[in-house]
């Protein structure tokens, strides 16, 4: 027996599962058999005792999960740190565990009533004591961390937990002697499995699969080199012996019905400590400030969502409710995170919900120089779509040419600095770029309870995604706001593929070119060739578009009317030479309708004017759509993400297609005025242009 070794162990006297805290415990309520219970704790205990001195802590009516002594808090030499549980069914559990360590001479550490801390089910020291591994994500919090490592004298590395089956840090993870460790991975997020494969050798590392996961194989209480555990698979048993390891296996079904094995069952309270390890944790913390209607909006729940989706941890230090109608809220939010990588991560996406982070003292942005053409400073700050400022100087600058995915250059001026967008492959040497979260803020315009709660005939509708039911109704809202625009004077742009022509909706979209709703078109070489295919042929890849059949030969009329460009010129020369005399790129030709088609690997000729410099097309996009109102992206999913993702804010868009997978990308890039239908491209077309008639026909009337 290894006396100096001390395990905390409390019998099943009052042992059920009463109540569901976790996902093992439902559909099990009083269906643990108490007799079967003792027998495997006994057994359990007496395994235990041949390598241990077991201390027993006298069980409670009312606490049946207190059989499960990890709970209890986290022992090193004479401290504890005492566990503050999640869960109401739990905290009866607390002052029998203080009475026990004050009695038996601990000096107990507690912790803030409303910050939970689970103990030893989510804390396990390195078996050779050079570091704590915590766990956090379901029963404790992250912002515990540093309290453990003050009060522990230690250092604490921060582990996520991302699958409520092993909701405890025990559950999945095993410290073993000489350096070893057990463990699940698919329990952690990336950053913890990082982190782990890290400190630990791969040599050293024995991976669990889910099958003995799943039977708690992790939930071991490894004691020098012996490892006791419950029922585990024969290839895991051997992984763990090669390693030098004496197994023991032993049956706890019963306790598995409420999420625990031998672990779970005990509590090391002699943890040695050793001289040269000190306090050290990762955990850093930021405070943001959020305003606006943060409740009524949703945009209170989104960014704590983000936080705690991220890998963060978060605490509401104050939080101002407006009390009038059209009044604000302001809220300061404590953001903890497991490293300054994961903070930034989780900052940069708060900014892009408006969020502003405050620092002990409000400080300008930090910069950077480039010191290789094409090439950012490293944790350059990456842009959004939403309008951006910069504190340079003391003063808040609007970045100007806003788009997606681009970096923010300072430039000074003769009065003063100017911030602006710029991809990386346009970066120059000396240019100061904006690198990590600090004196960046976006800015955003939310709509008052007033313009969000009332109903009008027409209103372009929040980003979504709407079926096939839905489609007549959101035309009509559509075809409102291009006429609105057209009488404004403003710019539509739209963005097509070939698609549009084999579904029949080149003469639709004729149309809104030739009677002024569009301003600018975009698309690839394709659209435009089987437009003039149509033209010339009257065919779509070789399909006749009155009959809907192949032709003979068909297959060809594509490469022959590139043929036919190509010998005038241009689209423009074919126009002019009579040699096109209908669809798109005739409108376009004839009402002096910009176009640009980018090229791809796949374009056959291609058209002379189809651009196959990837990068000359992609400014020519960004100089086309300078001033646009609306986009309306029509079938052609690369297309319409590059447009998108060139398109600041508050430019409303609409993304059709077929495939639905299409238009939910496009309304993930965040933008509350967009909205993408889930129809076939030349049926909406046709209800466009319809409802544009009835619109005209409607304006006339009230003329007359």
């Amino acid at each position: 027996m290894t006396q100096d070794i001390r395990i905390l162990m409390c019998a099943p006297d009052h042992y059920d599962v009463d109540y569901v805290i976790n996902p093992w415990m439902e559909g099990n309520i009083h269906k643990s058999s108490r007799e079967r219970a003792v027998e495997q704790w006994e057994k359990l205990y007496g395994i235990i005792k041949e390598y241990a001195t077991v201390d027993l802590v006298t069980p409670q009516k009312g606490v049946p999960d207190m059989v499960f002594t990890a709970n209890a808090g986290l022992v090193l030499g004479d401290n504890v740190v005492l566990s503050r549980f999640y869960h109401p069914e739990r905290q009866g559990e607390e002052p029998f565990f203080k009475e026990w360590f004050e009695e038996n001479g601990f000096t107990v550490y507690e912790l803030p009533k409303d910050l939970p801390f689970e103990g030893a089910g989510d804390a396990l020291f390195d078996r050779e004591g050079r570091w704590l591994w915590a766990g956090y994500g379901f029963r404790s919090e992250l912002d515990s961390h540093p309290y453990i490592a003050r009060w522990l004298d230690t250092e604490v590395l921060s582990l996520r937990l991302i699958d409520n089956r092993f909701y405890h840090l025990d559950t999945c993870f095993c410290p073993l002697a000489n350096g070893y460790l057990l463990y699940y991975p698919q329990a952690f997020d990336s950053y913890s499995n990082r982190l782990i494969e890290m400190r630990v050798p791969e040599e050293r590392r024995i991976i669990v699969e889910e099958p003995d996961a799943v039977n708690f194989a992790c939930n071991a209480v490894n004691i020098n080199d012996v490892v006791i555990m419950n029922k585990i698979t024969h290839d895991l048993e051997q992984s763990i012996t090669d390693k030098g390891f004496k197994v023991i296996q032993t049956p706890l079904t019963e306790f598995l019905k409420a999420g625990g094995a031998a672990k779970c069952l005990t509590l090391r309270v002699t943890e040695p400590i050793l001289d040269d390890v000190h306090a050290n944790v990762t955990v850093t913390s930021r405070v943001i400030k959020m305003e606006g209607h943060l409740l009524d909006s949703g945009l209170m729940n989104r960014a704590l969502d983000v936080v705690v989706k991220e890998g963060g941890s978060f605490k509401v230090l104050n939080f101002d409710l407006g009390v009038e109608r059209q009044s604000p809220s302001t809220a300061e939010v404590r953001i903890s995170a497991p490293s300054v990588e994961v903070m930034d991560d989780i900052i940069s996406l708060l900014i892009d919900l408006g969020a502003m982070s405050l620092p002990e003292k409000e400080s300008d942005a930090n910069l950077e120089t480039v010191v290789k053409a094409g090439v950012s400073p490293d944790d350059f700050y990456v842009t959004t779509i939403y309008p951006t400022e910069v504190r340079v100087n003391g003063y808040w600058e609007r970045v100007n040419n806003q788009r997606m995915d681009g970096a923010i250059v300072i430039e000074e001026t003769e009065e003063g600095f100017t911030a602006s967008c710029k991809l990386l492959r346009d970066l120059e040497v000396g240019e100061k770029v904006v690198i990590g979260v600090e004196g960046i803020r976006t800015v955003r315009s939310p709509q008052s309870r007033e313009q969000r709660n009332q109903t009008q005939e027409f209103s372009f509708m929040s980003g979504g995604v709407s079926s096939e039911r839905r489609v007549e109704l959101l035309v009509e809202q559509i075809a409102w706001e291009m006429r609105h625009i057209r009488d404004q004077g403003g710019k539509v742009a739209v963005v097509a593929g070939p698609v549009v022509i084999h579904t029949g909706g080149s003469e639709h979209l004729s149309r809104l070119i030739r009677d002024g709703y569009v301003q600018c078109l975009l698309g690839g070489n394709a659209i435009a060739v089987h437009d003039m295919e149509q033209s010339i042929m009257g065919t779509s890849l070789g399909v006749d578009m009155r009959k809907g059949t192949p032709v003979s030969g068909g297959h060809r009329h594509h490469l022959k009317v590139i043929n036919v460009v190509r010998r005038a010129g241009s689209i423009t020369d074919a126009v002019n030479k009579g040699l096109v005399t209908k669809g798109i790129m005739y409108e376009c030709v004839k009402n002096n309708v910009p176009f640009s088609l980018a090229g791809s690997i796949r374009d056959d000729g291609p058209l002379p004017d189809t651009q196959m410099d990837l990068i000359k097309a992609q400014e020519d996009y960004s100089r086309l759509l300078k001033g646009t109102d609306m986009i309306i992206m029509l079938s052609t999913m690369l297309h319409s993400i590059g447009v998108g993702n060139m398109t600041p804010s508050g430019v409303k868009m609409v993304c059709v297609d077929i495939n639905p997978a299409v238009v939910t990308k496009l309304s993930d890039r965040g933008s509350v005025e967009s909205v993408g239908i889930v129809t076939d491209v030349g049926l909406f077309l046709s209800l466009l242009t319809q409802q544009l008639d009835k619109l005209t026909n409607r304006y006339q009337l009230s003329v007359n």
